[in-house]
């Protein structure tokens, strides 16, 4: 694990919880970000059925994503960190395979981002189950985890016909 950059703050968490904390949160911007992207993605270019009832759907996923990104961003910072959220650090830290361009029907993008959103949503739980991040954090992450699971379940459930 690469030592974060850690400014001087009153915040009296310990050095290893702000530690792993910073780090769990960078990883989780670039993932949440990249995620959001890819639901953007779908977002823009499905065709055939249900396609309005899912175009729609995937508005409120984006912009929660996006919600999520900043928390952590602030998050980091809050303990004496840095944010790490530009495309180059986004592409190179994600978790999951790039989202194919090669794809049109609602169905195949379903199928693509299911798998991005599990992948996410159980390195989140891990996260929190390692219990190595300080509470706070942790609080942010099981928060967001009610969403990954609510927004897999959203997708599961329009794959199932």
């Amino acid at each position: 694990m690469t030592k974060q950059i850690v400014h001087s703050t009153l915040n009296n968490t310990k050095d290893d919880q702000k530690q792993e904390s910073i780090r769990l949160l960078n990883q989780f911007l670039s993932d949440f970000l990249a995620l959001a992207l890819m639901t953007k993605q779908a977002h823009w270019n499905m065709r055939g059925s249900n396609f309005i009832a899912v175009h729609e759907m995937l508005d409120p996923f984006n912009e929660k994503l996006l919600e999520w990104s900043d928390t952590f961003a602030e998050r980091a910072v809050q303990l004496g960190g840095a944010a790490y959220g530009t495309p180059t650090v986004v592409v190179d830290k994600m978790s999951f395979s790039p989202y194919p361009l090669d794809i049109s029907s609602t169905t195949d993008h379903l199928r693509a981002l299911r798998e991005r959103y599990a992948i996410l949503a159980n390195a989140v739980r891990e996260a929190i189950d390692a219990g190595k991040a300080d509470p706070d954090t942790i609080d942010f992450l099981t928060a967001a985890s009610e969403d990954l699971d609510k927004y897999l379940w959203f997708i599961e459930a329009h794959l199932e016909a």
